[in-house]
Protein backbone atom coordinates (compact mmCIF):
# COMPACT_ATOMS: atom_id res chain seq x y z
CA UNK A 1 0.00 0.00 0.00
CA UNK A 2 1.25 3.54 -0.59
CA UNK A 3 3.19 5.08 2.26
CA UNK A 4 1.96 8.24 3.96
CA UNK A 5 4.36 11.15 3.65
CA UNK A 6 5.32 11.33 7.36
CA UNK A 7 6.07 7.58 7.51
CA UNK A 8 7.99 7.73 4.22
CA UNK A 9 10.06 10.70 5.39
CA UNK A 10 10.68 9.02 8.73
CA UNK A 11 11.74 5.78 7.05
CA UNK A 12 14.02 7.74 4.72
CA UNK A 13 15.73 9.45 7.65
CA UNK A 14 16.18 6.15 9.46
CA UNK A 15 17.56 4.66 6.23
CA UNK A 16 20.17 7.42 6.09
CA UNK A 17 21.02 6.74 9.73
CA UNK A 18 21.51 3.04 8.98
CA UNK A 19 23.71 3.97 6.00
CA UNK A 20 25.74 6.22 8.30
CA UNK A 21 26.12 3.40 10.83
CA UNK A 22 27.20 0.99 8.08
CA UNK A 23 29.78 3.47 6.81
CA UNK A 24 31.10 4.02 10.31
CA UNK A 25 31.18 0.38 11.33
CA UNK A 26 31.49 -1.84 8.27
CA UNK A 27 32.11 -0.50 4.78
CA UNK A 28 34.20 2.39 6.08
CA UNK A 29 36.44 0.53 8.48
CA UNK A 30 37.03 -2.97 7.20
CA UNK A 31 38.57 -2.44 3.72
CA UNK A 32 41.63 -0.51 4.89
CA UNK A 33 41.93 -1.81 8.46
CA UNK A 34 44.64 -4.35 7.51
CA UNK A 35 46.56 -1.67 5.60
CA UNK A 36 46.43 0.62 8.63
CA UNK A 37 47.54 -2.27 10.83
CA UNK A 38 50.49 -2.85 8.50
CA UNK A 39 51.39 0.89 8.53
CA UNK A 40 50.89 1.06 4.76
CA UNK A 41 48.44 3.97 4.95
CA UNK A 42 47.37 6.52 7.54
CA UNK A 43 43.91 6.43 9.08
CA UNK A 44 43.07 9.80 7.49
CA UNK A 45 43.90 8.67 3.95
CA UNK A 46 42.18 5.33 4.54
CA UNK A 47 38.97 7.09 5.58
CA UNK A 48 38.98 9.42 2.56
CA UNK A 49 39.57 6.56 0.08
CA UNK A 50 37.06 4.23 1.71
CA UNK A 51 34.29 6.84 1.59
CA UNK A 52 34.72 7.71 -2.08
CA UNK A 53 35.18 4.16 -3.35
CA UNK A 54 32.37 2.65 -1.27
CA UNK A 55 30.03 5.26 -2.78
CA UNK A 56 31.01 4.14 -6.28
CA UNK A 57 30.46 0.50 -5.30
CA UNK A 58 27.04 1.29 -3.83
CA UNK A 59 25.87 2.94 -7.05
CA UNK A 60 27.31 0.33 -9.43
CA UNK A 61 26.63 -2.87 -7.46
CA UNK A 62 24.15 -2.03 -4.71
CA UNK A 63 21.01 -3.28 -6.45
CA UNK A 64 22.01 -6.95 -6.43
CA UNK A 65 21.16 -7.74 -2.80
CA UNK A 66 18.45 -5.12 -2.28
CA UNK A 67 15.57 -7.32 -3.45
CA UNK A 68 16.55 -10.15 -1.12
CA UNK A 69 16.72 -7.84 1.89
CA UNK A 70 13.53 -5.96 1.02
CA UNK A 71 11.17 -8.76 0.02
CA UNK A 72 12.91 -12.15 0.12
CA UNK A 73 13.27 -12.90 3.83
CA UNK A 74 9.60 -13.30 4.79
CA UNK A 75 6.78 -15.00 2.85
CA UNK A 76 3.07 -14.27 2.94
CA UNK A 77 3.12 -10.52 3.64
CA UNK A 78 3.48 -7.35 1.64
CA UNK A 79 5.94 -4.75 2.95
CA UNK A 80 4.29 -1.85 4.75
CA UNK A 81 5.61 1.60 5.65
CA UNK A 82 5.59 0.75 9.36
CA UNK A 83 7.42 -2.54 8.73
CA UNK A 84 10.19 -0.75 6.86
CA UNK A 85 10.47 2.01 9.45
CA UNK A 86 10.64 -0.29 12.48
CA UNK A 87 13.06 -2.69 10.77
CA UNK A 88 15.48 0.09 9.87
CA UNK A 89 15.20 1.75 13.28
CA UNK A 90 15.90 -1.53 15.09
CA UNK A 91 18.86 -2.49 12.90
CA UNK A 92 20.38 0.98 12.99
CA UNK A 93 20.29 1.00 16.78
CA UNK A 94 22.18 -2.30 16.96
CA UNK A 95 24.82 -1.26 14.44
CA UNK A 96 25.31 2.14 16.10
CA UNK A 97 25.81 0.38 19.42
CA UNK A 98 28.67 -1.55 17.84
CA UNK A 99 30.24 1.67 16.58
CA UNK A 100 30.10 3.27 20.04
CA UNK A 101 31.46 0.23 21.89
CA UNK A 102 34.14 -0.66 19.32
CA UNK A 103 32.75 -4.12 18.56
CA UNK A 104 31.72 -4.60 14.90
CA UNK A 105 28.07 -5.64 15.15
CA UNK A 106 27.11 -7.29 11.86
CA UNK A 107 24.84 -5.15 9.70
CA UNK A 108 23.67 -8.22 7.80
CA UNK A 109 22.65 -10.00 11.00
CA UNK A 110 20.96 -6.94 12.49
CA UNK A 111 18.96 -5.92 9.41
CA UNK A 112 17.99 -9.51 8.53
CA UNK A 113 16.90 -10.20 12.10
CA UNK A 114 14.89 -6.97 12.38
CA UNK A 115 13.14 -7.41 9.00
CA UNK A 116 12.33 -11.05 9.73
CA UNK A 117 11.09 -10.38 13.27
CA UNK A 118 8.83 -7.53 12.19
CA UNK A 119 7.59 -9.54 9.19
CA UNK A 120 6.67 -12.53 11.35
CA UNK A 121 4.83 -10.20 13.73
CA UNK A 122 2.91 -8.90 10.72
CA UNK A 123 1.71 -12.45 10.03
CA UNK A 124 4.31 -13.71 7.59
CA UNK A 125 6.45 -16.83 7.67
CA UNK A 126 10.21 -17.15 7.48
CA UNK A 127 11.31 -17.87 3.90
CA UNK A 128 13.37 -20.96 4.71
CA UNK A 129 14.37 -21.51 1.09
CA UNK A 130 16.27 -18.22 1.18
CA UNK A 131 17.39 -18.55 4.77
CA UNK A 132 18.95 -21.96 4.25
CA UNK A 133 21.38 -20.39 1.78
CA UNK A 134 21.96 -17.37 4.01
CA UNK A 135 22.56 -19.37 7.20
CA UNK A 136 24.82 -21.82 5.40
CA UNK A 137 26.88 -18.91 4.07
CA UNK A 138 27.04 -17.21 7.46
CA UNK A 139 28.12 -20.45 9.15
CA UNK A 140 30.74 -21.62 6.66
CA UNK A 141 32.13 -18.26 5.54
CA UNK A 142 34.28 -17.56 8.64
CA UNK A 143 36.00 -20.95 8.43
CA UNK A 144 36.45 -20.85 4.65
CA UNK A 145 37.70 -17.27 4.57
CA UNK A 146 39.96 -17.79 7.57
CA UNK A 147 41.47 -20.95 6.06
CA UNK A 148 42.08 -19.32 2.67
CA UNK A 149 43.64 -16.29 4.36
CA UNK A 150 45.90 -18.54 6.42
CA UNK A 151 47.02 -20.58 3.38
CA UNK A 152 47.56 -17.42 1.32
CA UNK A 153 49.65 -15.86 4.07
CA UNK A 154 51.72 -19.04 4.38
CA UNK A 155 52.32 -19.10 0.62
CA UNK A 156 53.33 -15.44 0.54
CA UNK A 157 55.62 -16.01 3.52
CA UNK A 158 57.57 -18.72 1.71
CA UNK A 159 57.23 -17.55 -1.91
CA UNK A 160 60.23 -15.62 -3.16
CA UNK A 161 59.78 -12.02 -4.33
CA UNK A 162 59.33 -10.60 -6.92
CA UNK A 163 57.02 -13.47 -7.93
CA UNK A 164 54.36 -13.61 -5.21
CA UNK A 165 52.54 -10.33 -5.83
CA UNK A 166 52.43 -10.77 -9.64
CA UNK A 167 50.79 -14.17 -9.16
CA UNK A 168 48.13 -12.68 -6.88
CA UNK A 169 47.61 -9.76 -9.25
CA UNK A 170 47.00 -12.22 -12.09
CA UNK A 171 44.31 -13.88 -9.97
CA UNK A 172 42.69 -10.51 -9.32
CA UNK A 173 42.96 -9.56 -12.99
CA UNK A 174 41.13 -12.74 -13.94
CA UNK A 175 38.36 -11.99 -11.43
CA UNK A 176 37.74 -8.31 -12.24
CA UNK A 177 36.00 -8.81 -15.62
CA UNK A 178 33.47 -11.07 -13.88
CA UNK A 179 32.24 -8.55 -11.31
CA UNK A 180 28.51 -7.89 -11.55
CA UNK A 181 27.77 -4.26 -12.48
CA UNK A 182 24.27 -2.84 -12.34
CA UNK A 183 24.51 -0.72 -15.50
CA UNK A 184 25.43 -3.68 -17.74
CA UNK A 185 22.96 -6.07 -19.32
CA UNK A 186 19.39 -6.55 -18.08
CA UNK A 187 19.51 -5.86 -14.36
CA UNK A 188 23.23 -6.38 -14.03
CA UNK A 189 25.97 -8.30 -15.81
CA UNK A 190 29.75 -8.56 -15.94
CA UNK A 191 32.15 -7.07 -18.46
CA UNK A 192 33.15 -10.59 -19.49
CA UNK A 193 29.52 -11.47 -20.23
CA UNK A 194 28.98 -8.50 -22.56
CA UNK A 195 32.45 -8.33 -24.14
CA UNK A 196 32.14 -8.74 -27.92
CA UNK A 197 34.01 -11.57 -29.59
CA UNK A 198 36.34 -10.44 -32.41
CA UNK A 199 35.29 -11.61 -35.84
CA UNK A 200 36.80 -14.99 -36.67
CA UNK A 201 38.18 -15.53 -33.17
CA UNK A 202 37.80 -19.08 -31.79
CA UNK A 203 37.91 -17.63 -28.26
CA UNK A 204 35.09 -15.59 -26.76
CA UNK A 205 35.51 -11.94 -25.90
CA UNK A 206 35.04 -12.71 -22.22
CA UNK A 207 37.93 -15.16 -22.18
CA UNK A 208 40.17 -12.75 -24.08
CA UNK A 209 39.35 -9.95 -21.64
CA UNK A 210 39.96 -12.19 -18.63
CA UNK A 211 43.33 -13.50 -19.83
CA UNK A 212 44.45 -10.10 -21.12
CA UNK A 213 43.69 -8.26 -17.90
CA UNK A 214 45.31 -11.00 -15.79
CA UNK A 215 48.54 -10.83 -17.82
CA UNK A 216 48.56 -7.02 -17.91
CA UNK A 217 48.19 -6.67 -14.14
CA UNK A 218 50.78 -9.38 -13.49
CA UNK A 219 53.27 -7.59 -15.74
CA UNK A 220 52.56 -4.21 -14.13
CA UNK A 221 52.98 -5.52 -10.59
CA UNK A 222 56.08 -7.51 -11.56
CA UNK A 223 57.67 -4.33 -12.90
CA UNK A 224 56.76 -2.44 -9.73
CA UNK A 225 58.07 -5.24 -7.47
CA UNK A 226 61.36 -5.38 -9.37
CA UNK A 227 62.07 -1.66 -9.66
CA UNK A 228 60.43 -0.33 -6.48
CA UNK A 229 60.53 -3.20 -3.98
CA UNK A 230 60.44 -0.89 -0.97
CA UNK A 231 56.96 0.42 -1.83
CA UNK A 232 55.40 -2.18 -4.12
CA UNK A 233 53.90 -4.21 -1.26
CA UNK A 234 52.23 -1.15 0.25
CA UNK A 235 50.84 -0.07 -3.12
CA UNK A 236 49.47 -3.53 -3.78
CA UNK A 237 47.83 -3.63 -0.35
CA UNK A 238 46.22 -0.23 -0.82
CA UNK A 239 44.95 -1.17 -4.30
CA UNK A 240 43.46 -4.35 -2.86
CA UNK A 241 41.85 -2.27 -0.12
CA UNK A 242 40.22 -0.14 -2.82
CA UNK A 243 38.70 -3.26 -4.40
CA UNK A 244 37.42 -4.38 -1.02
CA UNK A 245 35.95 -0.93 -0.34
CA UNK A 246 34.15 -1.08 -3.69
CA UNK A 247 32.76 -4.50 -2.75
CA UNK A 248 31.76 -3.29 0.70
CA UNK A 249 29.72 -0.43 -0.73
CA UNK A 250 28.04 -2.73 -3.24
CA UNK A 251 27.14 -5.39 -0.71
CA UNK A 252 26.27 -3.30 2.34
CA UNK A 253 24.18 -0.40 1.01
CA UNK A 254 21.32 -2.84 0.45
CA UNK A 255 20.89 -3.17 4.20
CA UNK A 256 20.15 0.54 4.46
CA UNK A 257 17.74 0.81 1.53
CA UNK A 258 16.33 -2.72 1.21
CA UNK A 259 13.49 -2.29 3.73
CA UNK A 260 12.78 1.18 2.32
CA UNK A 261 12.71 0.29 -1.38
CA UNK A 262 9.28 -1.46 -1.47
CA UNK A 263 7.71 1.67 0.01
CA UNK A 264 8.82 3.78 -2.94
CA UNK A 265 6.89 1.58 -5.40
CA UNK A 266 9.13 2.57 -8.30
CA UNK A 267 8.48 6.30 -7.82
CA UNK A 268 12.21 7.01 -7.55
CA UNK A 269 14.75 5.31 -9.85
CA UNK A 270 16.83 2.68 -8.07
CA UNK A 271 20.08 4.40 -9.09
CA UNK A 272 19.06 7.55 -7.21
CA UNK A 273 18.09 5.54 -4.14
CA UNK A 274 21.45 3.77 -4.25
CA UNK A 275 23.21 7.13 -4.57
CA UNK A 276 21.38 8.40 -1.50
CA UNK A 277 22.41 5.32 0.45
CA UNK A 278 25.96 5.74 -0.85
CA UNK A 279 26.09 9.31 0.46
CA UNK A 280 25.04 7.96 3.84
CA UNK A 281 27.94 5.50 3.68
CA UNK A 282 30.34 8.35 2.89
CA UNK A 283 29.07 10.41 5.83
CA UNK A 284 29.46 7.47 8.20
CA UNK A 285 32.91 6.62 6.90
CA UNK A 286 34.26 10.14 7.19
CA UNK A 287 32.83 10.80 10.66
CA UNK A 288 32.76 7.44 12.46
CA UNK A 289 35.11 4.97 10.81
CA UNK A 290 38.46 5.98 12.38
CA UNK A 291 37.59 4.31 15.69
CA UNK A 292 36.67 1.02 14.03
CA UNK A 293 39.68 1.12 11.68
CA UNK A 294 41.94 1.41 14.70
CA UNK A 295 40.14 -1.46 16.46
CA UNK A 296 40.12 -3.84 13.51
CA UNK A 297 43.59 -2.97 12.29
CA UNK A 298 45.40 -3.47 15.56
CA UNK A 299 43.28 -5.32 18.13
CA UNK A 300 42.34 -8.58 16.37
CA UNK A 301 45.76 -9.64 15.13
CA UNK A 302 49.30 -8.37 14.63
CA UNK A 303 49.47 -8.04 10.83
CA UNK A 304 52.33 -7.35 8.48
CA UNK A 305 51.91 -6.34 4.84
CA UNK A 306 51.77 -9.89 3.47
CA UNK A 307 49.33 -11.10 6.09
CA UNK A 308 47.16 -8.05 5.41
CA UNK A 309 47.11 -8.88 1.68
CA UNK A 310 46.20 -12.46 2.57
CA UNK A 311 43.31 -11.16 4.70
CA UNK A 312 41.80 -8.88 2.06
CA UNK A 313 41.94 -11.24 -0.91
CA UNK A 314 39.46 -13.91 0.32
CA UNK A 315 37.18 -11.22 1.77
CA UNK A 316 37.01 -9.58 -1.66
CA UNK A 317 36.25 -12.88 -3.41
CA UNK A 318 33.54 -13.85 -0.89
CA UNK A 319 31.84 -10.47 -1.08
CA UNK A 320 31.75 -10.46 -4.86
CA UNK A 321 30.32 -13.99 -4.83
CA UNK A 322 27.55 -12.75 -2.53
CA UNK A 323 26.81 -9.85 -4.89
CA UNK A 324 26.74 -12.21 -7.86
CA UNK A 325 24.13 -14.48 -6.25
CA UNK A 326 22.25 -11.82 -4.25
CA UNK A 327 23.10 -13.27 -0.82
CA UNK A 328 23.05 -10.86 2.14
CA UNK A 329 26.49 -11.45 3.62
CA UNK A 330 28.12 -10.20 6.79
CA UNK A 331 31.06 -8.21 5.49
CA UNK A 332 32.36 -7.61 8.99
CA UNK A 333 32.30 -11.34 9.68
CA UNK A 334 34.25 -12.04 6.51
CA UNK A 335 36.99 -9.50 7.13
CA UNK A 336 37.41 -10.32 10.83
CA UNK A 337 37.72 -14.03 9.97
CA UNK A 338 40.26 -13.25 7.25
CA UNK A 339 42.31 -10.98 9.51
CA UNK A 340 42.36 -13.66 12.19
CA UNK A 341 43.24 -16.45 9.74
CA UNK A 342 46.18 -14.55 8.32
CA UNK A 343 47.24 -13.49 11.80
CA UNK A 344 47.61 -17.12 12.90
CA UNK A 345 50.59 -17.43 10.56
CA UNK A 346 52.54 -15.42 13.11
CA UNK A 347 51.40 -17.69 15.93
CA UNK A 348 48.52 -17.90 18.38
CA UNK A 349 49.89 -15.00 20.43
CA UNK A 350 49.33 -12.55 17.54
CA UNK A 351 45.54 -13.15 17.54
CA UNK A 352 43.24 -11.80 20.25
CA UNK A 353 41.02 -14.81 20.90
CA UNK A 354 39.15 -12.97 23.63
CA UNK A 355 38.26 -10.20 21.18
CA UNK A 356 37.22 -12.81 18.62
CA UNK A 357 35.03 -14.62 21.13
CA UNK A 358 33.14 -11.51 22.15
CA UNK A 359 32.76 -10.50 18.51
CA UNK A 360 31.18 -13.88 17.67
CA UNK A 361 28.79 -13.44 20.57
CA UNK A 362 27.93 -10.01 19.17
CA UNK A 363 27.18 -11.48 15.74
CA UNK A 364 24.75 -14.09 17.06
CA UNK A 365 23.30 -11.71 19.61
CA UNK A 366 22.68 -9.02 17.02
CA UNK A 367 20.51 -11.33 14.91
CA UNK A 368 18.57 -12.80 17.84
CA UNK A 369 18.22 -9.44 19.55
CA UNK A 370 17.16 -7.60 16.38
CA UNK A 371 14.60 -10.33 15.63
CA UNK A 372 13.15 -10.07 19.14
CA UNK A 373 13.07 -6.27 19.16
CA UNK A 374 11.63 -6.09 15.63
CA UNK A 375 8.92 -8.61 16.54
CA UNK A 376 8.08 -6.85 19.81
CA UNK A 377 8.09 -3.36 18.26
CA UNK A 378 5.73 -4.30 15.44
CA UNK A 379 3.47 -6.24 17.83
CA UNK A 380 3.16 -3.21 20.11
CA UNK A 381 2.91 -0.49 17.47
CA UNK A 382 1.42 -2.33 14.50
Amino acid sequence: MPASLPILVGAGLVSLFVAWAIGAGSSGSTPFAPAVGADSITIFHAVVLAGIISFVGAVLQGGAITETVGTGLVDGVSPTPLLGFLSLATAGTFVAFGVVTGYPISTAFSVSGAVTGAGVALGGAVNWEVYRTILLTWTLAPFAVGLIAYLTAEALWHFEEPNSLPVLSAVLGALLPHLRLGFLGDGGASMAAVAPTPAGSPVSGGVLLTVGLALALAALVRYDSTHHPERSEDRFLIALGCLVAFSAGGSQVAFAIGPLLPLLDGSIPLRWVLAGGGLGLVAGTWTGAPRMIRAMGTEYADLGTYRSIAALLPAFVLTQGAVLFGIPISFTQAIVSAISGSGYVAGMASVSERKLGWTAVGWVGSFVGAFAVGFAAFTLVG
